[in-house]
């Protein structure tokens, strides 16, 4: 198996096949393929890691997918919307603290109110940095002339995660209506590509109804659409919604962790010079699995710097970690994390993916 495992890396076209193989990889052949990953990233990014201050600026949501805590028939859980002063002040902590860039992240809303309040957000925003700090922003299906509007206001990369790259998964885990389109949603990711965008997408990892093929395929996907950055990470379930009823078919919650260690590894490898982000949902089955991600393939973490009284109600999932931290908590703790790993916070830099620049050939 060690041997398979190495002339599969050794091979420069990976297959669905031999990315099953990979990600069934245990023992000595899984250290083989972390040490692979590894030495990429460290060959096309170094020990750096780039920081994104998330704002998770509201919890309300017109989607009702079946996996999401956040879903718009969830009646437990509290909805709250950040004034635009806690979003501005959120943002200035991390242009005062040299955090480089920041994420604005809410439940996926569109209409004329929600378009012209994010627009007067992103200027402001760009105002109170002197241009000087990053914007991603990840708040899902708009219209193109809504993304060239944002894009034209100062963001500059947008997530928008497609989930499940199989069209037969993707019908499982979403109502079977307008709001929830697969081929909408590949629609504005090809959107966001021409307008501009560095775009990202991503994955989760351990579904209902998934299989191994199907993440082989996730990862082909997110080559095949030229992606740019990457946010994926284990599935975990929520009590309060649809999907809770096939808890008892899920993969163990260790074996989905580490399966999406390997998924970030092996993309890492299929995409070397793209930006991988280490998610949150791994900090919530391991202490140290963010830190444990960018040992072998991310170079992306965002601290989380929204308020901490709204924290707990941004609930996609259950055991959500660092809910209870400060923002200067949260920006201590992963300075001490990430020197466990030989890694360095890239302060200042807006730390935007080289494959950006070769897809779009731009200095």
């Amino acid at each position: 198996m060690k041997k398979q495992v190495i002339n599969i890396l050794k091979n420069n076209t990976l297959g669905i096949d031999e990315i099953v193989t990979l990600l069934k990889a245990e023992g000595e052949e899984r250290a083989v393929l972390f040490r692979e990953s590894a030495k990429i990233k460290n060959d096309y990014s170094g020990n750096k890691v780039y920081y994104r201050g998330l704002i998770e600026f509201s919890n309300i949501c017109d989607k009702n997918c079946y996996y999401c805590g956040i879903r718009r028939n969830n009646k437990e859980i509290e909805r709250y919307n950040l004034t635009d002063k806690e979003i501005l002040d959120a943002a200035l902590y991390a242009y005062n603290n040299d955090y480089g860039s920041i994420v604005l992240q809410s439940g996926e809303l569109s209409n004329s109110h929600f378009t012209s309040r994010i627009t007067n957000l992103l200027k402001e925003i760009k105002k109170l940095s002197g241009g000087k700090l990053g914007i991603t922003i990840s708040l899902g299906e708009q219209t193109g002339n809504v993304y060239r509007e944002w894009f034209e206001a100062g963001a500059h990369r947008y997530l928008l995660r497609i989930e499940a790259s199989n069209p037969v998964l993707y019908a499982k885990l979403h109502p079977d209506n307008d709001l929830h389109n697969y081929y909408r949603r590949l629609e504005c990711l090809g959107l966001l590509q021409k307008i501009g965008y560095q775009t990202g997408t991503g994955v989760m990892i351990g579904l209902p109804f998934q299989t191994y093929e199907d993440l082989a395929a996730d990862l082909l996907f997110m080559k095949d659409f030229d992606i740019d950055m990457v946010g994926m990470g284990p599935y975990i379930e929520h009590a309060n919604t649809p999907l809770i009823r096939y808890k008892n078919e899920l993969l163990p919650i260790k074996a989905r962790f580490d399966l999406s260690l390997k998924m970030i590894a092996v993309l890492r490898i299929l995409m070397k010079d793209i930006n991988i982000a280490a998610s949150t949902a791994l900090q919530a089955i391991d202490p140290m699995g963010r830190e444990k991600a960018i040992k072998i393939g991310a170079n992306v973490i965002m601290p989380n710097i929204t308020p901490g009284i709204y924290r707990d109600n941004y609930n996609l999932y259950e055991n959500k970690p660092c809910t209870d931290d400060s923002a200067d908590d949260c920006k201590g703790c992963l300075e001490a994390r990430l020197s466990m790993v030989d890694a360095e916070p890239a302060y200042g830099e807006w730390g935007d993916a080289k494959h950006y620049f070769k897809r779009t050939k731009k200095d």
